[in-house]
């Protein structure tokens, strides 16, 4: 975490949040602490909740039930405009017949802020997005990046000790869009404000975030670092969502050693148990898997498979392998690795000990967008 030497981020408090409309529930219970100065990602496919708790910090929706703090204060029932909170949209919102600066400039005056002061601190926050030269301006001149810049110095401009933004980076193209994400990691580290991040890219959450919240149909699945999140989920669904994974079902028994789970005829073990009576799954992350020719896979365990797909990565290549019931298997070679062809027979390899153990989860199959 990057906290403000002055310390003027603000937590905020979520308990028990559920936002209902009717019988649908889009957020369920949702309780979730964010330290002063953290940057706090909300990551989830469509629907999942994560963009409700973002309108319901902000107060654009109203919480059905539970308690929402922010900076030590409730703030249920304040309307959106007596927050004080900084809000970044995905398309910018920006007034098409003002210039740059007086977009900038448009939160202090509604805050009678005088104009000496209005002037100095529209030209900090615009040198920090690094759009100093382009205050007289208007929206139409500039490109998507810009514009997002300047949306963003529009909402730091007043110094809010919280900035939301939701999916801000969506509708711009990969390059660019890989560029300001490190714009907005540094821009956070400068202020120390706290930030609250709505996306559904997990690389772009991973990139930026102190912390992630994963969301899933309107609760909170998981909360941790993306390493915690990627090395140990506590879910099937966190498992699939961060990163690449493989998961291998099969008839499971346990014993005092560890699980085994027979796929098609081939048994694979891991040194881990599950509590209670739950069906186990195996999940494993791509650069966990060997691949090898056949009768040249080393290790306990083997499951046997045929190329369906060969992607050249430039660092490596990434293979998808269809297994003896149906699954694929993802394995990432890198570059020095062996070459496998299409529709070739392949044997994968694994340590058990780097399979996780996870409760078997139908909604964690779920189409992810």
């Amino acid at each position: 975490m990057n906290p403000r030497p002055d310390n003027r981020g603000a937590a905020i408090d979520l308990e028990s949040v559920t936002k209902a409309y009717g019988a649908f529930k889009a957020l369920d219970g949702v309780s979730l602490r964010i330290e002063p100065g953290e940057f706090m990602t909300l990551l989830g496919p469509s629907g999942s909740g994560k963009t409700t708790t973002l309108n319901v910090i902000a107060g654009f929706t109203d919480v059905s039930s539970g308690k929402l703090l922010v900076g030590g204060q409730s703030v249920v029932g304040v309307p959106a405009h007596k927050r004080n909170i900084g809000v970044v949209f995905q398309h910018y919102a920006l007034f098409p017949h003002m210039t740059v600066g007086r977009n900038v400039a448009y939160p202090l005056t509604l805050r009678g802020v005088g104009q000496d002061d209005r002037k100095r601190r529209v030209a900090k926050a615009l040198d920090m997005v690094k759009m100093g030269d382009f205050a007289h301006r208007y929206p139409s001149e500039l490109s998507g990046g810009q514009q997002q810049r300047v949306a963003l110095a529009r909402a730091i401009v007043f110094d809010p000790p919280l900035l939301l933004m939701d999916e801000p980076l969506g509708a711009l193209d990969k390059k660019l869009r890989e560029w300001l994400q490190l714009e907005i990691k540094r821009i956070h580290r400068e202020l120390g404000t706290t930030f609250v991040y709505v996306t559904h890219d997990q690389e772009e959450a991973l990139v930026l975030s102190d912390r992630i919240a994963v969301f899933n149909r309107g609760r909170i699945e998981q909360v941790g670092t993306g390493r915690q999140l990627y090395d140990e989920p506590a879910t099937l669904f966190v498992g699939r969502f961060i990163g690449d994974s493989t998961v291998l079902r099969g008839e499971a028994r346990s014993d005092g050693t560890g699980t085994a789970l027979t796929i098609a005829g081939e048994t694979v073990a891991a040194p881990r148990r599950l509590a209670g009576e739950t069906s186990p799954v195996m999940l494993l992350r791509p650069e966990k898997l060997a691949i090898r020719r056949p009768g040249q896979a080393d290790g306990k365990n083997r499951l046997a498979g045929t190329i369906a797909e060969a992607i050249y990565l430039g660092s490596g290549s990434k293979y998808e392998v269809k297994l003896g019931d149906g699954s694929t298997a993802i394995v990432r070679s890198p570059l020095t690795g062996e070459n496998f062809a299409l529709g070739e027979k392949v044997e994968l390899c694994f340590d058990g000990a780097d399979a996780k153990l996870l409760p078997d989860d139908s909604t964690a199959d779920t189409t992810l967008t």
